[in-house]
């Protein structure tokens, strides 16, 4: 089976997951993790960084640091994972969506409104929780201003994101915080992991003491609140120093496939690309983490479900886009703000094999098997 965006795994990896073990640091926490923290940190341009055990980890820990309280609501994208909005109902909040702009990501204009409404309810906002879709990063020209006028924390989901950059920057450095996954299907992956990135010490140090079961600095177990389970393990750790030391080499070979994709359907009527301008070099740019196409049958002459059935019956991974979360059963009473992209883009979104590990041969039989949907239109 080809799929998605599967692990890019080398030597280095190896040898850096068997320097751990021999180090005898086998438990939680240790040299790598320190060492990891400080290279992510330098890598994105922050001056801190927690590693943790998973990127929703790190979701839930930054709302808790954001002040964020049962009762609140929570500004967030529709058109994302899961994940965002279990954070933020692990803290008593309410998640509020808010609709995509033809980008993927939040529309600004619609995140005023929901501002404005959720004033009107008489809501308390207690933060803001921009999404990064597929490895492109929101318009932060627009939504950072929004957010500042109403004086309420932003914590930047930058799951999808890492190794992208807006302006110049990197996708984690904006936001008072930051969360990043490496989960086993992210551009770099620690098997499971993530980490939040921070911009004091003060702050840092609060997050690696919750997620170490907030235990005080006592000769016996003493806790004088709820902590968490969510530090990542030094073996993990040693393998994310690896990943990390490739980050950008597996962001080009994914943006050169994403060209391989362009060159076959770019000029298809009724079909679009997600995403950059894909051979623009600037100071901003996608990390091209998942490669995915709008269609409209009736201008294309096929559907995105038609490329994906001929993909699937040749053991090649193709997958809608996120459905979303006001459509998810679980938030059905969610507050909202919607104007239907989102829901447009799922019904004739499809993401295509998009990862580094991908060989030459699969990219052959792929762009084969699209070839074939198309001159049969």
């Amino acid at each position: 089976m080809i799929h998605l965006s599967a692990p890019d795994v080398t030597e280095a990896e190896e040898a850096a997951i068997v320097r751990a073990v021999r180090s005898g640091w086998i438990a939680p926490l240790g040299p790598e993790v320190d060492a990891f923290e400080r290279e992510l940190a330098d890598y994105v341009g922050r001056p801190y960084a927690v590693a943790l055990s998973s990127g929703t980890a790190a979701l839930h820990l930054g709302l808790l640091l954001a002040g964020v309280r049962p009762g609140d609501v929570v500004l967030c994208s529709s058109m994302t994972f899961a994940a965002t909005a279990n954070a933020v109902v692990y803290t008593g909040a309410r998640p509020f969506f808010v609709d995509a702009d033809s980008s993927g990501n939040l529309n600004p204009d619609l995140l005023a409104r929901a501002f404005d409404e959720a004033a009107a309810n008489g809501w308390r906002v207690g933060a803001v929780v921009p999404v990064d879709l597929l490895g492109h990063v929101v318009d932060h020209d627009r939504i950072d201003r929004i957010v500042t006028a109403h004086g309420v924390p932003m914590l930047c989901d930058a799951a999808e994101s890492l190794g992208a950059r807006y302006g110049g920057r990197s996708a984690a450095a904006f936001g008072e915080l930051a969360a990043v996954s490496f989960n086993g299907n992210k551009v770099m992956t620690t098997s499971g992991g993530g980490a939040l990135l921070l911009n004091d010490k003060e702050s840092a140090d609060r997050i690696r003491y919750l997620a170490t079961q907030a235990r005080q600095p006592a000769k016996h177990y003493e806790h004088t609140e709820i902590g968490y389970n969510y530090r990542l393990s030094n073996l993990l750790a040693a393998l994310g120093r690896a990943q990390l030391s490739r980050l950008d080499g597996m962001i080009e070979r994914r943006r050169r496939l994403k060209l391989r994709y362009l060159d076959l359907l770019g000029d298809r009527p009724g079909v679009r690309f997600l995403g950059q301008p894909e051979d623009e070099v600037g100071e901003t740019r996608d990390n091209y983490w998942l490669t995915s196409l709008v269609i409209d049958p009736a201008l294309a002459g096929f559907s995105a479900d038609d490329i994906a059935e001929v993909l699937r019956a040749n053991e090649v991974e193709a997958r809608p886009l996120w459905k979303p979360l006001h459509l998810q059963p679980v938030f059905a009473d969610a507050p909202a703000v919607i104007d239907g992209t989102s829901e447009a883009l799922f019904e004739r979104g499809l993401t295509l094999p998009s990862g580094s590990a991908i060989t030459d041969e699969q990219v052959e039989l792929i762009i084969g098997l699209i070839h074939g949907v198309v001159v049969d239109a």
